[in-house]
């Protein structure tokens, strides 16, 4: 994530209409294929026909030959949003005609087994991972590329229509889970969506004007949106889900924060409305005109069967997250081993709350149970372990000791921390020494990796600790959950439209 957006020049004058940019991210994409989820209604067939007329679709011979294993529990649709130069979109500020395919978001949308829970999973565009090799338009395969921006995966190849395989390649290799569906979204579907269902409600923070917008006026310019709860739709709507500088502390992840809330605020505004054949079709028409979407989705029969499967996942329990980050420079790198555990937990059906979603007979299990945990595959041979307690709970030092014993760590010592008012655990560790770091905290779940002077890695035990009764993982004792640094930022599509709209 950059904390600088590309500039744009603006011709208008500052009593004129606000300028549209030329370029700029669009990252809720999650917006109309959320909306198409929700289109699950009976006695659709009368729509098939117009419907799959407007559907897109891109090869899957640019899928790897080597991908995770099918999913035994719920499905993943990675949702593309695309600011595509063409077939209109240029004029609502996706850049220049003939430019390259470019992507600046990516959800990835857990749809657990119940049927009665989702969450979708923001991924920063200059998030740094490993691209995987991916097929070019001549047929021939890139080579891997590790340390490279996330959203360069979709531009692979260099052509207009963009590269949606090699993002799903990226995910899959990103976080080992099969990608079931993907789904690319451009700007002029967005906006058409939000004008079918009549507006979406949004809240800001303070008045916002066209310096907002774009950083490179010389003057504030004309007011674009007024502070407090509002209605918008079309380029309006679309110009508050690209404004960034304006609001928080003008960094990305808050544009995400907001860009969420606008997508469980449509969902919101969806499910009250209701699904009637009368209000269905210029919805579902809107949504599929935007849509490039894998083979397996590529009819209106499919998309619909699809959603229909969805219609009761309550909107407390459509939630949305942001993948374990921290700032590396001016991007964006995955904070380990939070990532992996996230990954783990939905792949086992976990909810935030740690429940097991699962869809067992009578319904979702409202509990989290022990279940295989990510500590049957934590090995701690050669990697030695001081533990101090940072809480005044007595013993606790000694207890998280036989934890790592038990696991092939060789625990150095135990003693008390000179700060005994410890909120949650951390992990430190001297220079060279991350990686077993990492490989002690799957212990911890939630716990906090710090590089500090010195030769060895130290856990230095909080009462977060203290409150799980002084248990690590294990397979016998820990559910496959979402770690606390997700769940605690994470919002559900039923939040106040006007909570936590920034970061920073």
């Amino acid at each position: 994530m950059s904390r600088t957006d590309e500039s744009t020049r603006v011709t208008t004058s500052d009593q004129a209409r606000p300028p549209r940019r030329r370029r700029g991210p669009l990252r809720i994409a999650l917006v109309v294929a959320l909306s198409v989820l929700l289109l699950g209604t009976a006695g659709l067939g009368w729509i098939y026909l117009k419907l799959n007329g407007n559907i897109n679709t891109f090869g899957a011979d640019g899928l790897s030959k080597d991908r995770p294993a099918a999913a035994t529990k719920g499905e993943n649709v990675l949702v593309i949003g695309s600011d595509a130069r063409t077939d209109g979109n240029s004029a609502l500020g996706g850049g220049d005609k003939g430019d390259i395919g470019r992507s600046d978001t990516a959800f990835l949308l857990h749809v657990y087994a119940d049927h009665r829970h989702a969450v979708a999973v923001s991924i920063p565009r200059d998030t740094l991972v490993t691209l995987p090799p991916c097929k070019l338009p001549d047929g021939k395969w890139t080579s891997t590329r590790p340390n490279t921006m996330f959203n360069e995966a979709y531009s692979v190849g260099q052509t207009a229509k963009g590269n949606p395989a090699c993002t799903q390649n990226t995910v899959e290799k990103l976080t080992g889970l099969r990608v079931d569906h993907t789904v690319v979204v451009d700007f002029k579907g967005f906006a058409a969506l939000t004008r079918v269902v009549g507006g979406v409600n949004v809240c800001l923070p303070q008045d916002v004007y066209e310096k907002d917008l774009n950083p490179n006026r010389a003057t504030r310019g004309g007011l674009l949106f007024r502070k407090g709860e509002q209605k918008l739709s079309g380029q309006r709507a679309l110009d508050y889900v690209r404004i960034r500088h304006g609001i928080g502390d003008g960094s990305d992840i808050g544009r995400i924060k907001r860009q969420q809330a606008f997508v469980a605020s449509l969902v919101k505004k969806v499910k009250s409305d209701g699904l009637t054949p009368t209000g269905l079709l210029p919805l579902a028409d809107a949504a599929t005109k935007s849509l490039t979407v894998d083979p397996g989705l590529g009819t209106a029969k499919r998309l619909i069967s699809f959603a229909m499967s969805l219609r009761n996942i309550d909107l407390h329990d459509t939630k949305f997250a942001t993948i374990p980050w921290r700032y590396q420079g001016e991007r964006v790198a995955i904070v380990q081993p939070d990532a992996d555990q996230l990954w783990a937990a939905l792949k086992a059906d976990r909810t935030l709350d740690g429940t097991d979603a699962g869809g067992k007979k009578g319904g979702q299990t409202a509990t989290a149970a022990a279940s295989p945990g990510i500590a049957t595959e934590v090995s701690g041979d050669g990697i030695d372990v001081a533990v101090y307690n940072g809480t005044t709970t007595r013993g606790l030092a000694s207890r998280a000791a036989t934890a790592l014993t038990e696991h092939g760590f060789t625990v150095t010592g135990t003693a008390n921390a000179v700060d005994r008012n410890r909120a949650d655990t951390v992990i430190e560790y001297g220079a060279g020494l991350r990686t077993r770091a990492e490989t002690v905290a799957r212990l911890f779940p939630g716990a906090e990796l710090n590089s500090v002077p010195g030769a060895g890695v130290d856990v230095v035990l909080g009462r977060s600790y203290a409150a799980k009764g002084g248990t690590s993982a294990s397979p016998a004792s820990t559910p496959t959950a979402l770690p606390t640094s997700v769940a605690r930022d994470a919002r559900s599509a039923d939040d106040d439209v006007c909570s936590n709209l920034s970061y920073g």
